[in-house]
């Protein structure tokens, strides 16, 4: 298998709702679409995750952009790979990068599995034909608008709730939703908002029966929080200091946390996700996909690698009417009135990528050959 042709479209989509974190509110998304081609009539599709400003990561989307156009498509056009996975080996020498190096590379295991005629989630060694769906709601105005979007969730049938929370808005909204929603299956996301000077504040958390407390310490830290897990009861989550298989490694040894988010993009693609599955499975340590306010194509690709069987917890796949008015796939993703996702029957992603709606929303395109870089 080659890559003969790669297009990059960076299209901007307005968000349904504003979605407000410790770190900022997002309005709308500027996301790169990667669509490679092989030369003899197949075609895949990959969607860069990156956020608009390097505040969730290092990485945005214009510094994306000019990773895969300058660095990453050079080294994989026109050269021979025996499946997606391959295309790691060739990107290695460009250092971090992960949410670029993703886009590129889930494109490629989108082609695979189309030229292989099944779909994407069996490719990559799923077995679960239902995958369970949470939300994640951003900060809202008030304590009331909170209750009323988890009221709308449920009703909506999503099996868990996750909120955000920040310093000054976190105890007070934790015990409202658990005097309205007592049995409600409910985690916290703190976005590294949190230091252990708070420890007393987040221990007091204790007494709420919270799923997970996500990501409270430093973004890069696994010490703090191995000294925070030792005091908690609840489980700690991490997010963004786990992007490798070796962080996950290093994370369970220290008894950092007790379970992990998963984010394809933040972990650098497909073939990092099996690796981070198989270790905490073998280590009985939960996973769940997190969300990154993904298009149509994104969360095709998390449904995917949801039905991997380390893969326990509820996940922010949630349906596409939740985030866009409309998304860029045919037909939407929808959630069962259980809460659940069907993974598609159809090859690769499994979903008909709306071109029309993408050239609708594109503000920037190029188009790399093999032919042309030789």
């Amino acid at each position: 298998m080659r890559l003969a042709t790669i297009e990059l479209h960076l299209i901007r989509m307005p968000l349904l709702h504003a979605f407000e974190t410790s770190v900022g509110r997002t309005t709308e998304r500027r996301i790169i679409l990667v669509h490679v081609f092989d030369g003899e009539g197949g075609e895949g599709w990959g969607e860069c995750v990156a956020d608009e400003h390097p505040y969730y990561s290092e990485e945005w989307t214009d510094s994306a952009w000019l990773a895969i156009e300058r660095f990453l498509i050079p080294e994989c056009l026109g050269v021979a790979i025996s499946n997606a996975g391959d295309l790691n080996r060739l990107m290695r020498h460009v250092r971090g990068n992960r949410m670029a190096k993703a886009a590129l590379e889930s494109a490629t295991w989108d082609l695979e599995a189309k030229r292989r005629g099944i779909p994407l989630w069996q490719l990559l060694g799923g077995s679960r034909r239902e995958i369970d769906c949470g939300v994640s709601i951003g900060l809202q105005p008030s304590v009331e608008a909170l209750l009323e979007r988890i009221a709308k969730e449920r009703e909506a049938g999503y099996q868990r709730v996750k909120i955000k929370i920040k310093p000054g808005q976190d105890r007070e909204l934790i015990e409202a939703v658990r005097e309205r929603f007592p049995d409600l299956p409910l985690m916290v996301d703190a976005n590294s908002a949190y230091t252990l000077q708070d420890s007393e504040l987040l221990r007091s958390f204790d007494a709420f029966a919270l799923m997970m407390i996500e990501q409270p310490l430093g973004h890069d830290d696994l010490f703090d929080h191995a000294l925070l897990q030792k005091a908690m009861e609840t489980p700690l989550c991490l997010d963004e200091s786990i992007r490798t298989a070796e962080d996950a490694r290093h994370a369970i040894d220290l008894g950092s946390c007790r379970i992990i988010n998963v984010k394809m993009g933040r972990v650098g693609g497909h073939s990092e996700v099996q690796k981070i599955e198989r270790l905490c499975r073998s280590e009985t340590v939960p996973l769940w996909c997190g969300g990154m306010l993904e298009a149509g194509i994104g969360r095709a690709h998390n449904i995917a690698l949801s039905t991997l069987p380390g893969f326990t917890l509820p996940g922010d796949v949630s349906a596409s009417a939740r985030y866009w008015t409309e998304d860029i796939i045919d037909p939407p993703v929808t959630v069962t009135p259980m809460g659940t996702i069907v993974p598609p029957a159809g090859p690769g992603i499994g979903f008909s990528v709306d071109r029309g709606r993408i050239d609708a929303l594109t503000e920037r395109h190029s188009t790399h050959s093999a032919e042309a870089h030789r």
